[in-house]
């Protein structure tokens, strides 16, 4: 574990001797990359975690031979982590290893019908044949619409702060002629007939934390960014990403402090609003800085590490209404013998869609039914599972616990969890019961526990219409000066590449050191080709 910075001085007074020191609290990806890229411009950046593991979400388990992320898996922009060695005069490949997944998702109809989703076009149009003739040319339509969406939503737009209402204004034409109103359910039915494939098309918001009939139609962008960068694993999974960028930190610098919670971000008086000092952690240790940025949940350091007082526009009120994505169940298991024919990604659809997204995302229960989320890895890395075996983990979108009568997960996940298992043994995975090697568990309480996310969302705040860009809370405090924010939570949302390019926002707003390196290639970004 590292020693601290410094632990005496009141907090004023050490930021003021401190302007280039930054603690930045969390570290998933959003505060790795926010660390790298500050570190890699001449701040001194602590980085705080108050697991016994980085990497946030991408936690690790490891149980009897067998490797399990936690958190995210799917790869869709790995420039944006190459991007972050060549700040550092490094290179990707020497420390990573990307390998493309295909077909990128697998999806099982209730029915049994599978539809091979991928990027290769001469495929994806003849699993459209099969499935729905009549919508071939409505599906080129519809990968050219996303194509716009993704020139705008995310090349143009992706990275840039919306800390004003001019910047907001800016862009409402653009919004308009691409249709942002609609959702990305709406979009995908003006241009798909067949209902399924409405579904096919449709899915890709549940990734980052939002309902398709509720999602703003800008996130059918994501389409066109899987086309053009792929779907890749790393070797060795998601957490030898987050060993490769802790690695990275550390050599140019970077002090990570494991183990370590935040209690409070410290704040003082200033000309027009309070501004940062550093925070104070459990234990009564003070790291000081002139600034901090956080990762932890964009409602949780609102609402639990800044004093009310500090706080004019994100009250409590304003908090906790907020809306928020839904909450996940994830269980983790390995089996004494290996599936072949299971693909890296499957997604198992119930006998409902909408109505089962309704019982999630507005009634707020617990359903009988349930769509399954599976992630085999050793169909790509056999090294994550002992010789013959499979790891596996599957997900289950379920409530958030901001109700006023939250699922009882302490009952109720057993029982969530076997269900599961039994469904699976019954369809893709037939004699998996008696298989199971190792098995654990995790649901919303882990989230809002572990993880301090407000109401155990899975991604923190729902990316809906009225709460994105402008509309999402600030990368740049509204209440605090020298207070940012990255991470799932603010703009430009979850995911891999949202919660990577929040750090690149974040890049663009605090101010430069005298002398320092000019920091990150942005302009260029969007020009680089993968691999």
């Amino acid at each position: 574990m590292a020693t601290s910075l410094s632990d005496s001085g009141g907090p004023a007074r050490a930021a003021a001797a401190s302007d280039n020191r930054v603690v930045v609290i969390g570290s998933g990806f959003g505060g790795l990359a926010a660390a790298i890229r500050l570190q890699a411009r001449g701040y001194q950046v602590t980085l705080v975690e108050q697991r016994d593991q980085p990497g946030g979400r991408a936690y690790v388990y490891r149980d009897q031979g067998f490797t399990f992320d936690a958190g995210p898996t799917v790869v869709t922009a790995p420039f944006l982590f190459e991007e972050l060695f060549t700040l550092c005069g490094e290179r990707l490949a020497d420390h990573l290893e990307f390998v493309p997944v295909t077909p990128y998702y697998r999806i099982r109809f209730h029915d049994g019908r599978i539809f091979d989703y991928s990027g290769d076009e001469d495929a994806m149009r003849e699993q459209i044949r099969r499935l729905s003739p009549g919508d071939v040319d409505g599906y080129q339509r519809f990968l050219a619409e996303s194509e716009r969406i993704f020139r705008v939503g995310f090349e143009k737009l992706g990275d840039i702060p919306f800390g004003h209402l001019s910047d907001m204004v800016k862009i409402v034409p653009a919004m308009i002629k691409l249709r942002s109103h609609l959702t990305v359910y709406q979009l995908v039915k003006k241009f798909i007939k067949n209902p399924d494939l409405r579904t096919v098309l449709s899915f890709h918001p549940l990734l980052v934390g939002g309902n398709p009939y509720k999602t703003t139609s800008i996130y059918a962008l994501i389409l066109f960014l899987e086309r053009k960068w792929g779907v890749w694993f790393a070797r060795g999974g998601t957490g030898a990403i987050v060993r490769a960028l802790v690695s990275l930190f550390q050599r140019h610098g970077g002090v990570l402090r494991l183990g370590e919670k935040v209690e409070q971000i410290l704040v003082t008086p200033g000309p027009r609003k309070p501004r940062t000092a550093g925070v104070l952690l459990h234990g009564g240790v003070t790291l000081p800085a002139s600034l901090v940025v956080s990762n932890a949940d964009v409602g949780f350091t609102y609402r639990y590490l800044i004093p009310e007082y500090a706080r004019t526009k994100y009250s409590n009120h304003r908090i906790e209404n907020l809306r928020y994505s839904m909450g996940l169940f994830v269980a983790y298991f390995g089996t004494r013998r290996s599936y072949p024919d299971c693909a890296h990604h499957t997604i198992l659809l119930g006998p409902r869609y909408k109505e089962l997204l309704d019982d999630i995302f507005t009634r707020k229960r617990l359903a009988s039914d349930f769509s399954l989320y599976l992630h085999r890895p050793t169909a790509t890395d056999p090294s994550l599972a002992p010789a013959g075996s499979d790891t596996f983990y599957v997900l289950s979108p379920v409530p958030h616990l901001g109700s006023a009568q939250p699922v009882d997960w302490t009952q109720e996940g057993p029982r969530y969890r076997d269900r599961i298992y039994k469904m699976l043994d019954e369809t893709m995975l037939p004699g998996m019961l008696k298989s199971l090697s190792t098995t654990r568990h995790i649901t919303p309480l882990e989230f809002r526990d572990e993880l301090s996310s407000l109401y155990g969302s899975g991604c923190s705040v729902e990316p809906i219409l009225r709460q994105s860009a402008y509309l999402r809370p600030h990368n740049q405090s509204e209440d605090v000066q020298g207070l940012y924010f990255v991470g799932g939570g603010t703009h430009p949302g979850a995911g891999m590449p949202g919660v990577l390019s929040t750090a690149k926002v974040v890049d663009r707003l605090i101010p430069r050191l005298p002398g320092a390196p000019q920091g990150s290639p942005i302009a260029a970004t969007h020009a680089h080709e993968y691999p």
